[in-house]
């Protein structure tokens, strides 16, 4: 038989072969891709909440994997359960707070649970509407798909934390102007090729990721509409006028700034912007067809996704501790 031993006091309970060069230093398990619809009737006005939910669970024990012991495993079909039970029970609010009670019913109900993890999509309905204007009629029970961007949230708690880590997120936010974008005055050596533009359609697919300093009293769907709102507000400005972009590091950045000035519940913010390129087509080596003078103000661009840059920032909020140093 196998000798086993405690590794140490952090991973109390883990049970290893000492004689084993080998050690397990990450695992868990769960569902994932659990959807779930909760519909709320109220009279004639329905209302509707889709969540894609993934559950992982990090056990005390290794002895399922070591030793092929199964007791202690709560079933992937169990927590797949849990989410319908959960849903019922509760309702479906925001994907945070859906995130948060499902790590408080795991390490609740089971004991010998360390660790949850817990990552929910929400799917983009809206109530579907008729008419224009202030006359616009939405309807009471029919919903229309609208992606303009992707809303999750990953949600992690251990045994050991009084509160749960709380990240929030969009992704595929596509977005594009045609003015008011210039890339100009970089870097210019024997490597480079790309001209000065003054000029420029900006397009890029935002993602970007936030952690809340607290879950108290937090209203998640208002700061999720507010982040997408700081980002849509820095790309395009005003309706007439716009917002001049320098660069898009100068875009992301102040984006990132807004958010933090708005929403204190916020205590880090990271975006990532590709660049999804628009060239114009040269249209001067075909002077028989296309007369430039004539077309000034319209042209033909070509789409390029690939290859494309990527510009990446992460902005934290600084520390009492860290300011007090800089004074």
């Amino acid at each position: 038989m196998m000798s086993r031993k405690l590794i140490d006091e952090s991973r109390e309970g883990y049970l290893e072969n000492e004689n084993s060069p080998f050690l397990i230093s990450n695992y868990g398990y769960g569902k994932d891709s659990v959807k779930v619809m909760h519909v709320v009737r109220s009279g004639l006005v329905h209302t509707i909440k889709e969540f894609e939910v993934g559950t992982k669970l990090k056990l005390r024990s290794q002895k399922d994997y070591l030793e092929g012991d199964n007791s202690d495993i709560v079933a992937t079909d169990s927590q797949k359960n849990t989410v319908y039970l959960l849903a019922r029970k509760h309702g479906l609010k925001s994907p945070e707070e859906f995130g948060i009670l499902l790590c408080h019913h795991f390490l609740s109900k089971y004991s010998h649970v360390e660790e949850v993890s817990i990552h929910i999509e929400e799917y983009p309905w809206s109530r579907m509407g008729f008419g224009t204007g202030p006359y616009k009629d939405l309807h009471n029970h029919a919903f229309v798909f609208t992606p303009t961007a992707i809303r999750y949230t990953d949600v992690t708690q251990k045994r050991t934390e009084i509160k749960p880590t709380v990240i929030s997120g969009l992704t595929d936010l596509r977005v594009l102007k045609t003015t008011q974008s210039a890339f100009v005055n970089f870097v210019n050596d024997e490597y480079r090729s790309l001209p000065d533009q003054h000029d420029r359609i900006f397009s890029t697919v935002v993602r970007s990721s936030w952690q809340y300093s607290t879950v108290t009293g937090v209203d998640f769907d208002y700061c999720w509409n507010k982040v997408k709102q700081c980002i849509l507000n820095n790309f395009a400005g005003e309706t007439e006028k716009g917002i001049f972009s320098p660069s898009v590091q100068n875009t992301l950045y102040l984006a990132e700034k807004q958010v933090l000035e708005t929403i204190p519940e916020i205590s880090s913010i990271d975006m990532t912007m590709p660049n999804k390129h628009y060239f114009t087509f040269d249209f001067s080596k075909f002077p028989k067809v296309v007369n430039e003078v004539e077309l000034k103000e319209e042209t033909v661009y070509v789409p390029v996704d690939k290859p494309a840059g990527i510009i990446y920032a992460q902005l934290d909020r600084k520390s009492d501790q860290y300011v007090k140093s800089k004074l």
